[in-house]
């Protein structure tokens, strides 16, 4: 017999699983489409629903949807909030970043609250990875910081489109940074761009950024080694 395999992806605020898909081979990472009486809606910050391809925040409404935190009115209120596409009913803010793809499925990015503390200034990691995955040639992303206090510095891993199993796209480094300076002060872009035929998974099908924090970098003027 052929084994199948599925990868799920939900909150116990919403009865555990939300979505789902059948794991192909080679086939990008993905958590699939809502199941029955779920509805996922991609969010900017205005709760105005993102176009395909641009991350936002995952929201889950329907049936499977909790009361809320037994004894935490606050943070019941601050996470269930009311459902702008479904007057009446209330929808969960996940924190998870997260877009759909061209094909009908989402794509889990990360989690929004990865914030680090640079030179006094509060770095959301997700909104720069959310900046990369709009470059027409990058397919899937992470920014995490390495080093300890001055030395601390950004690097950015990254699968191209173009890379496969036989040939690993490298994009100009002054391409990516030029990218993020557009819209992005400077100090949150990345002091390198490192290319990968894949972006490290753990056993839960999260990224593994303890995998890439491991990766031996090389900071200096833009080139990695």
């Amino acid at each position: 017999s052929v084994s199948k395999i599925y990868d799920l992806y939900g909150p116990s605020e919403d009865t555990t699983y939300s979505t789902y898909i059948l794991r192909k081979k080679n086939a990008r990472p993905s958590i699939g489409k809502p199941i029955a009486n779920t509805r996922v809606y991609i969010l900017d910050g205005h709760h105005q629903l993102q176009p395909i391809g641009v991350p936002g925040e995952l929201h889950i409404a329907g049936e499977g949807l909790a009361r809320g935190y037994l004894n935490r009115p606050e943070l019941t209120q601050e996470k269930f909030v009311a459902d702008p596409f479904d007057p009446g009913s209330r929808m969960y803010k996940t924190g998870d970043l997260a877009r759909w793809l061209d094909d009908g499925n989402l794509q889990y990015l990360c989690r929004m609250d990865t914030q680090v503390k640079m030179r006094g200034f509060r770095i959301e990691l997700g909104e720069i990875e959310a900046r990369l995955h709009q470059h027409p040639e990058i397919e899937d992303s992470v920014v995490i910081a390495r080093g300890e206090g001055g030395d601390k510095q950004l690097v950015a891993f990254y699968r191209a489109h173009q890379t496969t199993a036989d040939h690993l796209v490298q994009l100009p480094y002054e391409q990516l940074r030029g990218h993020l300076s557009s819209t992005l002060p400077e100090y949150m872009v990345p002091a390198v761009f490192l290319s990968l035929a894949a972006i490290p998974l753990n056993s839960n099908g999260k990224v593994d950024r303890r995998a890439l924090a491991r990766t031996e970098v090389t900071i200096a003027s833009g080139e990695a080694y």
